[in-house]
């Protein structure tokens, strides 16, 4: 990834730890997290990951030429299966563009290291403005409605992991953790649209 090391390294760092709690999500057994939940789940784990990788600073990893055909093919599978799972839950079309701005700033990357000749011959903005811009906008405009929806909740789980409502509830499950990591992960997104 282009741009200041330390903003790559955070977002290596956001990316593994929103990745990493979203696997946790995915075990059985966790309350409220039925096979749909999980499949969210994995879905999220994998652009954590997926996230955490591309932006691993090219001064410490000159990505192979493959690279980005790698990822290419795995966030457009990705598109592909969240927009067909769309048809049932309409939050897989985040998903779905998502996965399709990895693909965009994969391709825009090798694109900018070809022209560019390597990595290390210095920035050249890549990708189209329009399309970088479009995806920007959008990326803002979820993280500002998700983070509004998330701080409007009603709190239902207190630092002890005690539900208001009644029964217990582990602080790591509670669903307002799950969204905090999808706005993080927006958030992470859009500094690497940023960057690109």
């Amino acid at each position: 990834m282009h741009g200041p090391p330390l903003v790559a390294w955070l977002l290596v760092v956001l990316g593994t730890a929103t990745g990493a709690y979203c696997l946790f999500r995915t075990r059985l057994g966790c309350p409220g997290t039925g096979p749909e939940e999980r499949r969210v789940a994995r879905a999220e784990a994998l652009m954590g990951m997926g996230m955490a990788a591309m932006a691993v600073p090219v001064s410490v990893l000159d990505p192979p030429r493959w690279a980005a055909a790698a990822f290419g093919l795995v966030f457009g599978v990705a598109a592909v299966r969240a927009l067909l799972l769309a048809r049932h839950d309409a939050h897989h079309l985040h998903h779905a563009v998502g996965a399709g701005a990895m693909v965009y700033m994969a391709v825009a990357m090798a694109e900018a290291g070809a022209v560019g000749g390597g990595a290390h011959a210095g920035h050249t903005p890549a990708g189209t403005p329009a399309t970088t811009g479009l995806l920007l906008a959008y990326f803002a405009i979820y993280v500002l409605a998700a983070g509004v929806r998330l701080v409007s909740a009603p709190a239902t789980v207190t630092a002890t992991g005690t539900a208001s409502a009644g029964g217990a509830v582990p602080v790591a499950h509670a669903p307002e953790l799950a969204s905090a990591c999808r706005v993080s992960m927006a958030i992470g997104m859009f500094a690497m649209l940023l960057t690109l």
